[in-house]
């Protein structure tokens, strides 16, 4: 950018150095410098004039914020967070239209008086001659042919602007006139007014909405009662009476029947299961620890027996022989008892039997009851789904009613006075203005002032350039485009014959002034402003590129190098040298075999120690190879410019054009190292370039106080390392 911005300067201070003269357009100026004075100071005066003798206006100020203002009493169904609606930027432009719509309008232009009013009213004093030849020949209508507030509309809507303040809900009201009092007067009223609009507008909504509701809600209520009766009546035809737990009669006998079916067959089940433990252990002749023989009173009592008669026994057993009569006679009791404990034992297993089969018989009974039951119950489904879908209707209308009655009564609690106020404050009420808002003085004359005296210098240049004084005389002498760094404004201007120099001096001049070839000198403090130096003789490069500079060595022993000026440069920007001077001694990689595909750009780009310069060498095959495939080095320079900010590709003087004409053809600028001033060497190498190029070129002479750096043994590094 810095070689791009230096060359379009320099081409242009150039283009305009051909064409015009400066010093003569500002003598030209100074001659009709009255033309310019008098124009200005004519204009301040009638500036100053006018704006003195103009009516001042005041312009009054009322600031709205729209914001929701419903409230909880209005709203007894809402809360705040339901009723706090925020105003977007598309209905803040909306309430804008309102306030400057006809109706507010025609409402407030009656408030604020403005009927009658001079400034506003047409029709008020007797018509100019002016206006009365315009109404006679038909341009325009006679004011009585209008009504009053017809009138003033078009002056009140020309004196009115409304506007959002910034990103915000804030309204602006502002209303001009030469009355100050009127002014702030007209934009409170019209706030006002816009309140009252709104206010009115809402409780007209809630009034017809209660209108409405009041008369939909009786039709409403009669078709509840409808649709309840409907379903009562439903409900008693088909037998879908409602029980306990919200259950029908049926649904709670089919649930009774299931119970008490679970009951019997449990009954059945434990009865039979007692009759066949008892049989069993009669069997086994463990009647008496069965729980249901041992507890029963009878069994108690045998058993009671059967002890007292085992006790004689074995009393009369110890005088009596066993084929005693008295033995024989208790053992024959003894056996009675046993057999009575016996039939005991199978009465109540038959008891038991006897319960199971009543119990079996239960079981079948309610089991017939609850088939019957499930066919009940099963065919009422129908009817329980049409039963469904009245309640369901009936529900629906009386959630419906209930809304309409909670609206209604909303409805009427906002049409109550000051029950619904309008969604819009006053932040702002508009005071009587002290300082007009027209016409503003200073401004006014500061911009009629310079207008008039940028349009009379204007005027006094086109002439001159048109009457062809502005361009220089032929004899007028010229001073080169070209100044050396090293020269002062003094030493340029300096009058009088110059001294006699010698012969390349004399041809360094010419070639100077032919604008050619030119010189500078390397500054050590000040690196960028070699730069600078250096980009204003250098040829703009293709968008994107940097642009390629060819260095010859032309300084000799001692003298500033190709690459004592690239480590100056690289102080400042990204610099690679391409160093073609010598062959490479070290047998190193480089350009050689960068052409050959034998090695990469990370493979031959180069660092000095202690700089931040990047070099290439000519490789082993030396630099003739590189200079005889010029396709190649124009294909790789290209790659490097689209990298660097500065391209430098060193050759040696003594170069033949044949090998030069290649890379010097394409460089943006030619660089030859002269050293010190008046090297003949030098000299002649960059006449030999000029003819080469159609760029620039320029002789870079050493800085003063000797080289900038002393040159040292090639040891770099590669540049990723």
């Amino acid at each position: 950018m810095t070689a791009q911005a230096g060359i379009e300067a320099r081409s242009a201070g150039e283009g305009r150095g051909d064409m015009l003269d400066l010093s003569a357009l500002w003598a030209a100026i100074k001659r009709r410098k009255l033309w310019i004075i008098g124009p200005t100071l004519a204009a301040l005066g009638l500036s100053f004039l006018t704006v003195n003798m103009v009516t001042p206006r005041y312009t009054g100020e009322a600031r709205l914020l729209l914001e929701s203002r419903g409230t909880f009493y209005a709203l007894p169904g809402q809360s705040l967070s339901d009723s706090s609606g925020q105003f977007d930027s598309e209905a803040v432009q909306s309430q804008v239209q309102v306030i400057m719509s006809r109706d507010l309008a025609r409402e407030a232009i009656k408030r604020i008086g403005l009927v009658g009013n001079p400034e506003f009213d047409s029709g008020v004093g007797a018509l100019s001659g002016v206006r009365k030849l315009a109404v006679m020949i038909g341009l325009g209508a006679h004011p009585a042919d209008r009504s009053p507030e017809d009138r003033v509309l078009d002056q009140y809507f020309g004196r009115l602007l409304v506007f959002p303040v910034g990103r915000s809900r804030i309204v602006a009201i502002e209303f001009t006139s030469v009355d100050p009092a009127l002014a702030a007067k007209a934009a409170n009223t019209i706030a006002e007014t816009y309140l009252e609009f709104q206010e009115a507008a809402k409780q007209e909504n809630a009034r017809s909405a209660s209108n409405w509701l009041s008369t939909t809600i009786e039709p409403l209520r009669k078709r509840v009662a409808e649709a309840e009766a409907k379903v009562e009546d439903f409900r008693s035809k088909n037998g879908l009476l409602v029980g306990s737990n919200n259950t029908t009669i049926t649904s709670q006998q089919l649930t009774d029947l299931s119970s008490q079916l679970s009951a019997a067959r449990s009954q059945q089940t434990e009865a039979q299961a007692k009759a066949g433990l008892i049989r069993d252990a009669i069997k086994q002749g463990r009647t008496f620890e069965i729980p249901d023989v041992a507890n029963n009173d009878l069994v108690r009592r045998l058993i009671e027996q059967r002890v007292n008669l085992r006790t004689q026994i074995a009393a009369e057993s110890r005088s009596l022989l066993p084929e005693h009569p008295r033995i024989k006679e208790l053992n024959a009791q003894l056996l009675d008892l046993e057999g009575q404990l016996r039939a005991a034992a199978e009465r109540t297993v038959r008891t038991l039997e006897n319960e199971a089969k009543i119990a079996g018989q239960r079981v079948e009974s309610f089991q017939a009851a609850l088939d019957g039951q499930k066919k009940n119950v099963s065919s009422a489904n129908d009817s329980e789904v049409q039963l469904r879908a009245l309640e369901r209707e009936a529900r629906t209308l009386r959630d419906q009613l209930e809304q309409y009655m909670q609206r209604y009564r909303e409805a009427v609690a906002r049409d109550t006075l000051n029950a619904t106020p309008a969604d819009a404050r006053i932040i702002s009420r508009a005071v009587q203005p002290t300082e007009p808002s027209f016409p503003k003085k200073v401004p006014v004359m500061l911009v009629a002032t310079l207008a008039t005296f940028l349009v009379a210098l204007a005027t006094i240049v086109t002439r001159e350039l048109l009457d062809g004084q502005g361009r220089p005389l032929p004899e007028a002498p010229r001073r080169p485009r070209w100044v050396a760094a090293g020269s002062n404004k003094d030493e340029t201007e300096q009058a009088g014959p110059a001294p006699q120099e010698p012969r390349h001096e004399r041809v360094a001049g010419l070639l100077t002034h032919a604008g050619r070839l030119g010189q500078l000198r390397l500054d050590l403090d000040r690196p960028e402003r070699t730069l600078a130096e250096i980009a204003e003789r250098t040829q703009e490069p293709q968008r994107g590129m940097a642009p390629m500079m060819l260095v010859l060595d032309g300084g000799g022993e001692g003298a500033a190098n190709a690459r004592d000026l690239a480590k100056l440069l690289a102080q400042r920007c990204r610099c690679i040298l391409v160093d073609l001077t010598v062959d490479d001694e070290h047998g190193e990689p480089g350009f050689s075999e960068l052409l050959a595909g034998e090695a990469l750009f990370s493979d031959i780009i180069m660092r000095a120690p202690g700089s931040r310069l990047h070099s290439i060498g000519p490789g082993r095959a030396g630099r003739a190879a590189v200079l005889a495939a010029p396709d190649l080095v124009d294909v790789a320079l290209d790659a490097l410019c689209e990298t660097y900010d500065w391209v430098l590709v060193a050759a040696a003087s003594s170069d033949d054009g044949a090998m030069l004409s290649p890379v010097a053809r394409r460089a943006q600028g030619g660089l030859v190292m002269s050293g010190q001033f008046g090297n003949g060497h030098a000299l002649e190498a960059a006449y030999r370039l000029s003819e080469l190029t159609e760029a620039p070129v320029t002789l870079i002479l050493d800085a003063e106080g000797g080289v900038p750096t002393a040159s040292s043994p090639r040891t770099e590094v590669p540049a990723g390392a």
